[in-house]
């Protein structure tokens, strides 16, 4: 109660209606905020939900579960040549029989298999030393994307292997965070990740002739391309490319992230030759780039539905038919684990090995003709 004392009578008034007025507006003002908030988010759902719509070439939530055991057997060997790119001496040192940490590749180690070209973020690549540098010094040239891998002929299991090694350093990751597009010369149209693209453009000089090389000396085996994180992306684009040169490519990428747009996404997924992108639990890089940023995935995911160190049964692999698959396989989690980025049917970045030299395989149409090209 507020008192007022003039030269006339006073006068009184009360402050409840001032309070009444004040709280009035106050939940005008809430109500105004929620339903503003509450349209916002269901806008913005509804065009997620449109948006997948377009891009996922299935029904909305097409499952099937399980994958026949010779499958999972191909993932599981994939998935060893994926981690032996992280091994230096895997990418350094060509002709050699391959071999990874202590029982990190077995299936690999196991094999009769040899890298005949190795490739390591150089635009100059240092030949045999015996044969172009005597000081044996390695000339190399870095490069902004640091892309590292090999291509290898395995003997026993009759293929011919790409592998692009995932991100270890500095310029690695400046390649995994450039979330730009750029044009591509894979399809008409079809725009990719700036730094994904600038990788394989980066190596697919030396690659493309080792591998048409290879498969000219071996017209039997299998081609794959492969690669885990980072070199799980640079592959989706190699493997793309060098099936447009007229060749038979199987794609296997772990923990890849998105590497385009719908455009490119939909081009790679209806390419013969096999797509097995697969996805672990709750694996954050295949979350990246963001589907709001215009990327999507290649179809279809194989998801690893098991933890990080528990061994995987065909049964535990789901396949989902789809470019974004909101709200399943890897989608589906709202929490993320960095270990279940490093472990795909085993640990995908411990390393320490020697090696044996192997025998030399002619790689013809890469400056001339040479024995073994060791790094870009």
């Amino acid at each position: 109660m507020y008192t007022y004392v003039g030269r006339s009578r006073p006068w009184t008034f009360s402050s409840a209606p001032v309070q009444s007025l004040s709280l009035s507006v106050r939940c005008h003002s809430f109500q105004h905020t929620f339903i503003t908030t509450m349209v916002t988010l269901f806008s913005f759902l509804i065009t997620i939900a449109f948006y997948v719509g377009i891009c996922n070439a299935a029904p909305f939530f097409t499952e099937k579960r399980g994958i026949q055991a010779d499958q999972l057997n191909a993932f599981k060997l994939m998935g060893q040549y994926a981690s032996a790119a992280y091994c230096e001496s895997n990418y350094k040192s060509p002709g050699d029989q391959m071999s990874c940490a202590s029982g990190s590749c077995p299936l690999v180690e196991t094999a009769d298999s040899a890298t005949v070209i190795e490739y390591d973020r150089s635009v100059i690549p240092p030949i045999c030393a015996l044969t172009m540098f005597p000081s044996n010094k390695s000339h190399r040239e870095e490069t902004s994307t640091d892309v590292a891998g090999y291509v290898a002929v395995d003997h026993t299991n009759n293929l011919i292997v790409v592998s692009f090694r995932g991100s270890t350093t500095i310029d690695a990751w400046i390649t995994n965070f450039d979330f730009g597009t750029t044009d591509t010369d894979i399809c008409s149209g079809c725009t990719a990740h700036r730094g994904f693209w600038n990788s394989w453009v980066d190596s697919r000089s030396r690659v493309t002739p080792a591998v048409k090389q290879a498969a000219k000396d071996f017209p039997s085996y299998k081609i794959t391309v492969v690669g885990h994180s980072l070199g799980g992306a640079i592959a989706s684009l190699a493997a793309a490319q060098l099936r447009n040169y007229g060749l038979t490519v199987a794609l296997y990428s772990f923990g890849s992230p998105r590497i385009g747009g719908n455009k490119i996404s939909s081009y790679i997924s209806s390419q013969t030759g096999g797509n097995f992108r697969v996805t672990h639990w709750n694996d954050p890089v295949p979350k990246v780039p963001l589907l709001t940023m215009g990327y999507v995935h290649i179809s279809p995911e194989y998801y690893i539905n098991k933890p990080s160190r528990q061994d995987v049964s065909a049964g535990d692999i789901q396949v989902y038919a789809g470019a974004a698959n909101l709200f399943k396989g890897n989608q589906a989690w709202f929490t993320i684990d960095i270990d279940a980025h490093r472990w795909y049917f085993g640990s995908m970045y411990t390393c320490d090995a020697k090696k044996s030299k192997r025998g030399n395989l002619d790689i013809r149409g890469v400056d001339g003709d040479v024995k073994i090209l060791a790094t870009l």
